[in-house]
This record gives C-alpha cells, structure tokens and sequence, in this order.
C-alpha cells in the first residue's frame, strides 16, 4: 500500500508596517493574473525555513535572516479531487527584517510586485493566501488550517 504524500510549501509575508509585498502571478500555469505571497515549494532534503528564505531570495532578491521568521499558521489543503498534485501542506511565515530592496527577480513568472495595506488588498489574491492575509490585518489565525475536506 502506498502512503498518502502531500506536496510542501513555504509563503513569506514581507511586511512594512500594515503593507505586504505581494506578486502578480503570471506564466506559471497556476492562478496567473492573482496576486501572491512570495512562495515555492520545498525541495528534497530542505527545511521549510530554508525554502522559505530561498524563495524569496529567488523571487524579492532579498536575504532573511531564519531567526526573523515568525510562523504565522500551517494550512493543510486539497483540491477535493483526488489528485496528488492537490494535496498540500503550506507553511505560513511573515517578518518585517530583511537585507535588501524587494525587486522583481522573476519577470517570466510574474508580471508586478508591490506594497498592499492590509485594509486595501488587491483583486484578485490567491483564495488559500487571502484566507491568511485576513488573519494577519485583525481575524486570529488558528496554528493550523484544513482547508477544502468536507
């Protein structure tokens, strides 16, 4: 028999004072057009931590130190329809120190990065990271999130 796998990932909220930094997704087959926190997958044989500093050195062209990112929840999702590829587990993490000016280090795969007040988010946002967001501008964010089981 074999064992149920969920696919890992890592979001970094960037934040300066109520704003987040967020991505324009586009070209990537997934939610293009939405806006985004930075974020990837983790790879084999990478902590989460480690994934989620590489990204957004990947994506923001910042560094982060591992001891300014404070998890903010962990959500476990699927897409309800039986596909390995819709099975996730997301780890969410914000910090408000980096070294750095955040720029768009991937123009293939996003059209746009910049600031949002928490109050004045734009439209489109990932449903699954808008669910965070509201956690982060007053709603309490639970330490962890099932999201799509009945």
């Amino acid at each position: 028999m074999e064992r149920f796998q969920v696919i890992p990932a890592a979001y970094v909220a960037l934040r300066r004072g109520d704003q987040v930094l967020m991505l324009l997704r586009a070209n990537t087959g997934y939610m293009d057009g939405f806006w985004a926190l930075p974020a990837g997958h983790v790879e084999h044989g990478e902590s989460v931590l480690a994934a989620a500093i590489r990204e957004v050195r990947e994506e923001v062209g910042v560094e982060i130190d591992p001891a300014d990112l404070v998890a903010l929840t962990a959500m476990h999702r699927t897409g309800g329809n039986g596909l390995a590829i819709d099975e996730r587990v997301d780890f969410f993490f914000t910090t408000t120190r980096w070294t750095g000016e955040p720029r768009l280090m991937e123009p293939g795969k996003a059209a746009g990065l910049d600031w949002f007040s928490l109050d004045e988010l734009p439209d489109p946002v990932v449903p699954h990271e808008a669910r965070v967001l509201a956690g982060l501008n007053g709603d309490r964010l639970p330490a962890v999130i099932a999201q799509g089981f009945a």
